[in-house]
């Protein structure tokens, strides 16, 4: 019996197939080996079409049936995971009728700005729990004004993993938590936000039918089962955001639990049981997994978007072709904490919101032609990506989350020594590393929905820990140190 998950990611598409009874990992892979193309027509733009979201998928999931030799009929339950805050738009025939707005794109900044005062600040914040800010709605309040011939044909909006959904099934259907991240959700209501849909004039139809993050959602249509050698009505039976699903994959579901990533964006992602939000902003408020009207549970979410992102950018433009992460890694530990004076600040991916949807671009200091070489800049741009954690943790513990424990899959920069000994020291907890992913999580979410585990405990009863990373306390100092000259250099 088998558990298959999906992560559509940015860069790639990831596949993974989990054996339900000892919870391990039979078989994953991920399309395509080179990172996806970001279609970026104007400055601050970013699209993908999300049709090659799903070619890449076929091509995981094909790779994945063949290394596990697993029969399509034994694969019980599927889950599906993806980036979050893109806008998918189909017509009645649901045929995708422009490329995906995707998550860091910042051409809806000034619509969700202007929803935010129109509708009311605290209105907004204790509805919503969020300003409509650069998410799915304001990106729909974008194609509304600016392409008007595009709004007239829409028959539904999606996120990504809905889109994913609708290959699969056939059905167009969005979950609460989807919905959340969209800041399509009012709380207090515990419905759509009909403030939000009546200022930007959408129609009530374009939201498709609710359904729970766990439970049957829809199942495998014939046209689905030919193209990927599926079983016809083997059900999808979960869908979250990327960072609530990597918080599912760490075990996150209880308040005070505390989740990270460092892939192309970064992510602190913590558990509250209490309605509460930035009232500047600055962190993100929505619908955790296991949400519900009777239960509350809330993920609070820092991202910061110029973060492994600035890494690449490093690696192709400063290191250059042929050295890989690893060789990355060793040379950034032959430079001492705080890069010999040079701080980098990281914000080069379009606007920051945790630096309230201002977009300052990356920026070096302190460089010295004479002293400086590669190798500092390698250990100023990851303890720069640090140094914007620590920033916005910040923010989450004004909040009330006391982050003393961070749990984090032992990929992407959690592969970096020098990352974890810096994330570490400056914001004084300990770090767990977890042999999991996105696409395995999706897995064994799907394995909760369709009951064939009877809580998250069972479901990650057999989740690895790695390693544990402790703050060390001779080095705490340097790297606080290090912090607060990149912090005067961020806010003046």
């Amino acid at each position: 019996m088998y558990l298959l998950g999906y992560d559509i990611g940015s860069s790639s598409v990831k596949a993974c197939l989990v054996d339900a009874q000892t919870g391990k990992i039979r078989a994953s892979d991920y399309f395509p080996k080179s990172e996806m193309n970001i279609y970026a027509a104007k400055p601050g733009w970013a699209e993908q079409d999300p049709e090659i979201w799903w070619e890449n998928l076929k091509s995981a999931h094909q790779s994945v049936m063949q290394k596990s030799g697993v029969s399509a009929g034994d694969i019980k339950a599927i889950g599906i995971s993806w980036q979050m805050h893109g806008l998918v738009l189909v017509d009645k025939k649901q045929q995708i009728l422009r490329p995906s707005i995707i998550w860091c794109d910042s051409r809806a900044v000034p619509y969700g700005e202007k929803a935010f005062k129109a509708i009311g600040e605290k209105k907004c914040l204790s509805h919503l729990l969020n300003s409509p800010g650069n998410f799915t709605a304001a990106k729909l309040a974008w194609v509304k004004e600016n392409e008007p011939q595009i709004y007239a044909q829409i028959d539904k909006f999606m996120l990504p993993g809905d889109y994913i959904g609708m290959k699969l099934t056939g059905n167009i259907v969005v979950t609460e938590e989807g919905l959340s991240e969209g800041i399509f959700w009012d709380f207090k209501q515990n419905t759509i936000s009909k403030d939000v849909m009546d200022y930007f004039g959408f129609d009530t139809s374009f939201a498709p039918p609710i359904k729970p993050v766990f439970g049957i959602q829809g199942t495998v249509s014939a046209g689905a089962a030919l193209e990927l050698g599926l079983k016809e009505g083997t059900p999808v039976t979960y869908r979250a955001g990327d960072q609530p699903n990597n918080a599912l994959s760490l075990n996150v579901f209880n308040p005070g639990e505390i989740a990270a990533t460092a892939g192309t964006s970064g992510v602190v992602y913590g558990v509250l049981d209490e309605v509460n939000y930035d009232p500047f902003s600055r962190v993100n408020t929505f619908a955790h997994v296991n949400h519900t009207k009777e239960q509350t549970r809330l993920g609070v979410l820092l991202c910061i978007n110029g973060t492994g992102i600035l890494n690449s950018w490093i690696r192709k433009n400063v290191v250059g072709e042929g050295v890989n992460y690893d060789a990355m890694n060793a040379l950034a530990a032959k430079s001492p904490v705080g890069s010999k004076g040079i701080s980098i600040i990281p914000f080069g991916n379009g606007s920051e919101r945790m630096l309230q949807n201002t977009e300052t671009n990356c920026s070096f200091h302190g460089i010295n032609f004479n002293t400086h070489t590669r190798n500092d800049l390698i250990r100023a741009a990851q303890e720069g990506i640090v140094f914007s954690f620590k920033y916005g943790m910040e923010v989450m513990m004004e909040m009330g989350m006391d982050i003393r424990m961070i749990r984090a899959g032992n990929a992407n920069m959690f592969l970096s020594p020098v990352f974890r000994e810096a994330l570490a020291c400056v914001s004084g907890a300990t770090i767990e590393l977890y042999d999991t992913d996105g696409a395995a999580g999706a897995a064994k979410g799907a394995g909760i929905g369709a009951g064939i585990y009877a809580s998250n405990k069972e479901a990650f009863a057999s989740l690895e820990k790695l390693a544990v990373v402790e703050p060390e306390t001779g080095k705490a100092e340097q790297y606080r140190d290090a912090y607060e000259n990149w912090r005067e250099i961020l806010i003046n």
